[in-house]
């Protein structure tokens, strides 16, 4: 970490958007009109799983109003199979529907309810069909497939390999070994076993989905998309339309939260298809329960053995994993595989024996999710070592301190040494919640850890330019989504150029504009195009130098910028000045460019992490034993975050890791009876309120500035939410000796094991 003092990084600067959204002024896809602009809506499939016999749309299509109606065989002018991993989700149901709620038919008309009294016209014939519904059923021999046939690969090289397993609904496996976990397990001085179950949950952004598409007379199409990924959007139209990748422009506004319900292609296929058809642009916006027909986390039935020496050493781990990816794959095989590499945690582990299953059920597909298959593991492994800790008579957070990967250490062969310090993680988070002194007798307390890796091979580029007032705009395709990415990216610009932050102003996404950017997910933006910015700023500040070292006859060495100039002994020339000594006038402007590209390793994911994100969680509950409603009194959190750019937007980010991490611990669970989806509405979906975040909740950073990103950083955002099911799990485990192996916590699930606690041993 540089000596140096930082004059905004590190700052916890007010957030560059922050009076515009207070103020309402925020514009985001449904707030825009177009001319012409008509708009869309979508009729849905009432069944699980049905063949499609007949869509008829001759009375939609001749009501009054109504531009364009759409079924499945109409898109025979276009490529109408889209997905990332698999291009195996239709645009509309085509011969089959494979989960209650996909889109079957479209219309678009002059305003919404034009639009929605049309669909009461389409007719559509149905033969329902035997549907799966839960990994049980869907690896069950002889049960209904939700695909027959093979589907065409995704646009991701490094998933382009995956194929389908004939004859089942597995449409992606992932293995990983190291050492020889067998015999380390039948050598072990203590072995447990046990299976847990992870929900289905929906991701509940206050914005749904939503895009707007509109094409013009040369062919050209452009989408305002709610979008986390412009440029894998762009890159799905242009397969799909047979446009150059040129002539597709995804522009971004503001975000209403994606936490991965926004990445990759959903509404916008069917948005530029509608908008081809009409002739027109069209506006297609999905509703709070929409949003739950068309993404959610991925459920997991996990299996985890381990292995211990007498002493608390962990010998051996091996797991077997089952995801339920839903109707599509979306990009549920990299959720999978990338959540099943870290299955073994933040620990030293020599024997590792791993695998996992992408299966496909009749239900809302399956996708990215903060934490990205990471929570479903770590339930399971957490929720072992207290059990194991119990049995080896040891305090948990000793026998995770024994285990913890060391500064450095080598997490697997050819991947990125641990680049953080597990142990001052824990240290922290432990004495915070006061571990080593007693809890009141009607309170219990619990820890859990996490490791998690970042997408890799990942590419960020960004683009600095330097005004001649000497003001700075950063071009950049992060999404802003809440995160705080462009007060993130405003406060590194401003820390290489020496300029006030209010000089500097962040485009949003625009892929006209902006440069290319992988994804805004995987925690990845501070680090990685946090990096290209960093870059480009540095590249722009050396322009300056060497500007002024030739005007002025001295050596770059002795020159420096402070306050929008460039130093030079006792002399300063403001950036104006130098811009007109460079281009002999008022005009002109310094460009420099970064790009983050650390391309492929011989890492087994076939690219090596550009950091670790870690974070230890540590919980008290009390509970209601005449409900089972159980409370979390307090949490604590601690991240270990290299360095904070902006403190105060990270505590923001943490906090809301650590809620929407006690959603799926306690509330959430998508809930299916009778082949039907029975709580997809905000009245029913349970999400936390106010009142369920903890009295006390506390988020701390370690910083040690040994991130690869700028000034020393790391990810951050997904770590915190991670530990949160387990850590409260191992708390009522040792509050009332009833170890829950099902998420979400219910209370009846709680009630139900405090009955039965006394018929059965103890965990």
């Amino acid at each position: 970490m540089s000596d140096r003092p930082l004059r905004v990084v590190g700052h916890a600067v007010t957030r560059v958007d922050a009076i515009e959204k207070v103020t309402g002024r925020a514009r985001y896809v449904t707030d825009l009109v177009l001319s012409g602009m008509a708009y869309a809506k979508v009729l849905r499939s009432p069944y699980p799983h049905a063949r499609v016999r007949r869509v008829d749309l001759t009375r939609a299509r001749a009501r009054t109003g109504v531009v364009a109606a759409l079924a499945g065989s109409d898109l025979s002018w276009c490529e109408p199979y889209f997905g990332p991993a698999f291009r195996d989700r239709p645009v509309l149901a085509i011969d089959v529907a494979r989960y209650e709620g996909e889109p079957v038919a479209a219309v678009a008309a002059v305003d919404e309810l034009t639009a929605a009294e049309a669909l009461e016209q389409i007719e559509v014939e149905y033969d329902a069909l035997p549907a799966a519904l839960t990994l049980e059923e869907a690896l069950r021999p002889g049960t209904p497939l939700v695909h027959t046939g093979e589907p065409l690969a995704g646009h991701f090289a490094d998933l382009s390999s995956l194929r389908p397993e004939r004859g089942t609904n597995i449409c992606h496996r992932f293995s990983y070994a190291r050492g020889d976990t067998a015999a380390a397990l039948a050598g072990a001085h203590l072995v447990l076993e046990d299976t847990f179950h992870f929900p289905r949950v929906q991701h509940y952004a206050m914005e749904p989905n939503a895009a707007v598409a509109a094409w013009d007379e040369t062919g050209a199409l452009t989408v305002w998309a709610g979008t986390q990924n412009p440029y894998s959007v762009r890159v799905e139209l242009a397969k799909m339309f047979g446009v150059p990748l040129s002539r597709i422009r995804i522009v971004v506004p503001h975000l209403g939260g994606g936490f991965g319900s926004k990445t990759y292609a959903k509404l916008e296929p069917l948005a530029a298809a509608l908008a081809r058809a009409a002739g027109r642009p069209v506006r297609l916006a999905a509703t709070a329960a929409e949003a739950f027909q068309t993404v959610r986390r991925c459920s997991a039935r996990v299996t985890v053995r381990v292995g211990f020496a007498r002493d608390g050493r962990l010998l051996a781990v091996a797991c077997h994993a089952d995801y339920d990816v839903g109707a599509y794959a979306d990009i549920g095989p990299r959720v999978v595989q990338k959540g099943t590499y870290t299955a073994t945690g933040p620990y030293r582990v020599p024997h590792v024996a791993l695998e996992a299953r992408a299966v496909y059920t009749n239900t809302t597909p399956g996708g990215a999710f903060r934490g990205f298959g990471v929570p479903q593991l770590a339930w399971a492994l957490e929720s072992l070592l207290d059990v194991a800790a119990e049995r080896l008579d040891r305090d948990p957070v000793e026998l995770r301190r024994q285990n913890l990967l060391a500064h450095g250490e080598e997490f697997a062969p050819g991947d990125t040494p641990i680049d953080g310090k597990l142990e001052e993680s824990l240290g922290r988070a432990a004495q915070a919640i006061g571990w080593t002194q007693a809890a009141a007798a009607d309170r219990g307390r619990g820890v859990a850890a996490m490791l998690k890796a970042s997408i890799a091979p990942s590419v960020s580029e960004a683009i600095v330019r330097l005004h001649a007032d000497g003001s700075v705009t950063v071009l950049a395709s992060t999404v802003e989504m809440g995160q705080g990415a462009r007060t993130a990216l405003a406060q590194i610009a401003a820390e290489v150029l020496a300029v006030p932050i209010a000089r500097v102003t962040v485009a949003p996404p625009d892929t006209a504009i902006t440069p290319y950017d992988q994804t805004t997910s995987s925690s990845r933006s501070t680090n990685m195009t946090g990096r290209a910015v960093q870059e480009a700023a540095a590249d722009v500040r050396d322009q300056l130098l060497r500007i002024v070292a030739d005007h002025l006859a001295v050596p770059v060495r002795e020159l420096g910028l402070d306050e929008s100039a460039v130093v030079a002994g006792s002399r300063r020339l403001g950036y104006p000045e130098v811009l007109a000594l460079r281009f002999g006038m008022t005009g002109g402007e310094l460009i420099g460019r970064g790009v983050v590209a650390p391309g492929r390793t011989g890492a087994p994911l076939g690219g090596s992490t550009p950091f670790w994100e870690m974070a230890v969680g540590a919980a008290e509950v009390s509970l209601d034993e005449e409900t089972g409603a159980l409370t979390v009194e307090r949490y604590v959190s601690v991240a270990d975050v290299g360095r904070a750019i902006n403190p105060l937007i990270l505590e923001g980010q943490d906090e809301g890791a650590v809620a929407q991490g006690l959603g799926h611990t306690l509330f959430e669970e998508m809930a299916y009876g009778d082949g039907h989806l029975l709580n997809g509405t905000l009245l029913a979906y349970r999400v936390p309120r106010a009142e369920d975040v903890p009295a006390q909740l506390e988020c701390g950073f370690v910083q040690n500035g040994d991130g690869s990103g700028p000034f020393g950083a790391k990810g951050a955002g997904e770590g915190s939410l991670i530990p949160v099911g387990p850590a409260v799990s191992n708390a009522l485990a040792r509050l009332a000796g009833i170890r829950l192996r099902e998420l979400p916590l219910l209370p009846e699930r709680v009630w139900r094991a405090l009955r039965a606690r006394g018929r059965r041993p103890p965990p």
